[in-house]
């Protein structure tokens, strides 16, 4: 048996072309996390930057000034000068750097362009009389760019397309495998939007959206542990947080809480089963039960005429309990967040609720639970949209300029 060869060590050369690699590496990430840190928000202060990273104020002088220079961020005055030292400059991100967001529902497409500091410089809702079909939603997202042309040439560079959608996404190539309300099955929508709009698109989970959104400007700040529960008119959506991230499952489908089994004698929902959280607790009977025709009336509706003791009311609060205690006892969140039309039955009767979480749930999952309305309202999914196409300038800031 022949011995093998010794492994011959790296030459000079390979050695300094693996070392200026990783260096590479290292000062990619290092901008990533300083844009992470100042989008979406009025910006921080270098020595803010510097507690938050642990890195030296020389390093996040060069990584500011390299950012700058990409067109990322800009500094500015600090806002208070009072106190010892020097003032520490605020860094923020450049709102002229945009991403376009995409929402297809049932009852059309809605279209946004936001900036990387946050700025909704425009949304576009197209209506349709029937739910668009995948390749009608890509062309309507086209008809609207165009119409947007005269903004979008005013000096503004777009990174890319976020596309939150109510159905099952595969995050690997945005094919919605199903979105039942649409009527949406195995469809590549990310390569119809890229080839619609010429932009790379990233597409994924409505309601997961909507949970990172909540957890980062919403009623879920400071909180790593979250589930965010959406109401509308295709249902009830799902999006989990945990330890801080998205759970996303083995393909991206994880959160589908709406599908979870709250009453065995129910009716078949959708996707083929009996009995889920979103057949009982169903935006069209609470509106038809309540006489109400504008689903923004709801609340208003329900607050004038006291709406938390009606038959309706409690029983969809009852099955909307069942639901939460599902996801409590699995998941042991720290909150749950209810947008839509969830929020306004919380609001209706909010101990009630509360208390029939509490009382159904393992004690130890629900002692430090507590269920709170959304905060970003009708805007959700735009921001989580924008969120989710920020993810790639912010994995490589230097990608703009390719």
């Amino acid at each position: 048996m022949t011995e093998a060869a010794p492994a011959m060590p790296p030459t000079r050369g390979a050695a300094r072309s693996s070392l200026g690699s990783n260096l590479d590496g290292v000062r990619q990430h290092n901008l990533g996390a300083i844009l992470q840190l100042v989008h979406g928000i009025p910006g921080r202060s270098r020595s803010e930057l510097t507690r938050a990273t642990g890195l030296s104020r020389s390093t996040i002088g060069a990584l500011v000034g390299e950012l700058a220079a990409l067109g990322l961020v800009s500094e500015e005055e600090p806002r208070e000068t009072s106190g010892v030292g020097r003032p520490s400059p605020i860094v923020v991100a450049n709102p002229r750097v945009v991403t376009v967001t995409v929402n297809p529902e049932v009852d059309g497409v809605t279209v946004g362009v936001v900036g990387l500091d946050g700025t909704v410089h425009r949304t576009v809702h197209h209506a349709t009389d029937a739910p668009p079909t995948a390749q009608g939603a890509a062309r309507i997202v086209s008809t609207v760019l165009d119409g947007l042309k005269a903004l979008l040439d005013s000096g503004l560079r777009v990174a890319g397309v976020g596309a939150a959608v109510p159905g099952s996404v595969r995050m690997a190539d945005g094919v919605v495998r199903m979105a039942p309300h649409l009527e949406w099955v195995d469809e590549p929508f990310g390569a119809l939007l890229e080839d619609a709009t010429g932009l790379p698109a990233l597409v994924a989970n409505d309601a997961s959206l909507g949970a990172n959104a909540e957890r980062l400007y919403g009623a879920g700040r400071g909180i790593d542990d979250l589930i965010y529960l959406n109401g509308g008119a295709g249902g009830i959506g799902g999006g989990v947080i945990t330890h801080g991230a998205p759970l996303t499952g083995n393909s991206g489908y994880a959160g589908e809480l709406g599908h979870t089994l709250v009453n065995s004698a129910g009716v078949r929902c959708h996707c083929g089963a009996v009995g889920c959280l979103e057949t009982e607790v169903s935006q069209a009977r609470l509106l038809e039960a309540l006489g109400v025709v504008d689903p923004a009336d709801l609340d208003e509706v329900m607050a004038a005429d006291g709406a938390g003791v009606h038959a309706e009311v409690e029983r969809q609060l009852g099955y909307l309990a069942v639901g939460i205690r599902n996801a409590v006892n699995i998941l042991n969140p720290r909150r749950v967040v209810l947008g839509g039309f969830l929020g306004a039955l919380l609001d209706a009767a909010p101990q009630v609720l509360d208390l029939s979480v509490r009382a159904q749930s393992l004690s130890a999952s629900a002692e430090q639970v507590d269920v709170v309305r959304a905060e970003l309202g009708s805007g959700v999914l735009t921001i989580g949209a924008a969120e989710l196409a920020f993810t790639r300038l912010i994995a490589d800031p230097t990608a703009l300029q390719r």
